[in-house]
């Protein structure tokens, strides 16, 4: 392993709400096995500042203690490439090898150098403390970004340009293909299929997606397009603003950082607990706890099972927190009827029914009937626009087979406790 996958502290850069241009907010270091944070005196002195977020980095001056459980700030580990971008790393360092190489061996400080600057939320990570250099891409068409993907999969060497291309979204969360492009003053996260996909992962997303939308949720979006023959979805972001000064960039924390969790505890994440801290630290918490019921109840509804506390996010702005648009809702692969949600939804049950959504409703600030009625409108909405929505993403019979009531309403949800 070289040297330059050894690192022991990196500065933390930040964008301040309603700017364009990031400041220095303070140093991660190594102590140990773990990783720790302090703010830098000139940024305590800052009229504007903020806490990157205040339940885990307070503002004030010295190495600040981790919550009980963690390793590392947990809304740090949130800015750092997840299993795809931890991938393109590997290959940008080590080529062919990449893929005998365990992820586990490059340290977490070095994966928040070495990623792509564009990453989700308004963090970045650099050596230096007074000099930002920006880790950018080269402009590349759908069809290179394709061809890099599938190089990365085979555990192939990328070319330059294409090496520049795909490490530009390597800071992007998530388990599949990806990459960032922008056109027309909007940024995307672009998805691709996998060579391991057993069906058309990319048009259920969109599927699920769009029926989201016409059933009420608040959700990022989506246009489904092609390259080299293959489809594409791209996701709009909503953790970027365009303004005449150019862009501005929103903080953001993961439910994992809400919950206090780390990836080995993620299994104990749950949408009760999930609405206990909604109604103490959000705005409008009455809207948004339906909003949060909505979501559950239709990834039950479409067969979404990886829902875990890393697929929600929260906006932070110094004060309280407010609920991002939904992301990745896609119907996940079932051998048979029975599923289960990656959260817990009441109690110690996650299994994929209905009628525990009934349950728990009363934690959302919800009636029985209230959360009743809304099931029944948005089963009725996928009913309606079932054919629509599939017609949209040109769902072969054979596509359109295979999702409906396996992923999509799939009896098994409506089964009864």
């Amino acid at each position: 392993m070289t040297s330059k996958l050894l690192n022991k502290e990196a500065y933390v850069w930040v964008w301040l709400p309603g700017t364009t241009t990031p400041v220095v907010a303070g140093k991660i270091v190594v102590e140990g096995r773990q990783i720790l944070f302090n703010y830098g005196k000139s940024y305590l002195e800052r009229e504007n500042k903020i806490s990157i977020y205040a339940k885990e980095l307070p503002l004030r001056s010295g190495r600040l203690p981790l919550l009980d459980g963690l390793s590392m700030p947990n809304c740090i580990r949130d800015a750092s490439p997840d299993a795809w971008g931890r991938r393109v790393l590997l290959n940008r360092t080590f080529g062919r090898k990449s893929t005998r190489i365990d992820t586990a061996e490059v340290d977490e400080i070095t994966y928040l150098l070495e990623s792509g600057s564009d990453r989700i939320g308004a963090l970045d990570f650099q050596h230096s403390p007074t000099e930002y250099i920006p880790r950018s891409s080269v402009n590349v068409s759908l069809d290179e970004l394709l061809e890099s993907a599938k190089r990365v999969e085979q555990g192939e060497p990328l070319t330059p340009e294409l090496d520049q291309a795909l490490y530009h979204g390597s800071s992007i969360g998530g388990a599949r293909p990806k990459a960032l492009i922008e056109s027309n003053n909007k940024k995307y996260v672009a998805k691709f299929s996998a060579s391991s996909d057993v069906y058309n992962v990319v048009k259920a997303e969109f599927v699920a997606m769009r029926l989201a939308k016409l059933a009420g949720l608040d959700v990022a979006e989506v246009i489904l397009t092609q390259s080299s023959h293959k489809d594409v979805l791209l996701i709009e972001r909503f953790d970027r603003v365009h303004s005449s000064e150019g862009w501005e960039r929103k903080c953001m924390v993961s439910a994992l950082t809400l919950f206090e969790l780390d990836e080995l505890m993620a299994r104990y994440a749950s949408y009760e607990k999930l609405a206990e801290i909604i109604r103490y630290n959000f705005r409008d918490a009455s809207k948004t706890l339906k909003e949060l019921f909505s979501r559950l109840v239709f990834n039950i509804l479409v067969g979404n099972t990886d829902d875990h506390a890393r697929n929600h996010a929260a906006f932070w702005d110094g004060d309280m927190l407010s609920l991002t648009p939904a992301y990745d809702i896609c119907p996940q692969s079932r051998a048979g009827n029975e599923a289960t949600q990656a959260m817990l939804i009441y109690g110690n049950e996650r299994r994929s029914k209905l009628s525990y959504c009934v349950e728990a409703a009363h934690h959302f600030l919800l009636t029985r009937e209230e959360a009743n009625q809304l099931i029944a409108k948005q089963r009725q909405t996928i009913e309606d626009n079932w054919l629509i929505v599939c017609d949209e993403a040109e769902l072969s019979k054979i596509e359109r087979a295979y999702l409906w009531q396996r992923q999509i309403l799939n009896p098994f949800s409506f089964e009864r406790v």
